[in-house]
């Protein structure tokens, strides 16, 4: 995420709504590791990579959808499944990728305060719910 920190903090600050594709789990030989962030803003600008360019197509689709209302999500892609290998993922494992949207100004604020203390270093983590009973997308950041 550091290699997107400044583009993500400067839209936050700008109030612009984006949506951000989280690596989550990780899966046997896959090319980014956990915690890799690909952006979409709500002009479809996109930075940030979550594989290297294997599902960035298919995922940026599902950025739009989440934008528009669709709800968060986690997304898997793996050799096996045949729209992963579709979109190029053909490094043998699979990965899951959590899309969530930060559209209100009160969603940006707190993105934006989670970004600052990634950037000055300081202590922080974020728990999110991914599957279960609890609202997929759910978080805590401590």
């Amino acid at each position: 995420m550091r290699d997107i920190l400044s583009d993500l903090r400067a839209r936050c600050a700008d109030g612009v709504p984006l949506a951000l594709a989280t690596v989550v789990a990780v899966h046997g030989s896959a090319p980014r590791d956990p915690g890799a962030v690909m952006a979409v803003d709500a002009a479809g600008t996109v930075v940030g990579s979550v594989s290297g360019g294997c599902v960035e197509g298919d995922l940026y689709e599902v950025a739009r959808e989440v934008l528009a209302g669709a709800g968060p999500r986690v997304v898997a892609y793996g050799i096996s499944d045949d729209e992963a290998f579709g979109v190029g993922l053909t490094c043998g494992g699979t990965i899951e990728v959590l899309v969530r949207a930060y559209v209100s100004p009160a969603e940006l604020a707190d993105l934006g305060a989670l970004l600052d203390l990634i950037a000055a270093d300081r202590p922080v983590a974020e728990a999110t719910v991914l599957s279960g009973a609890a609202e997929t997308g759910a978080r805590l950041v401590v």
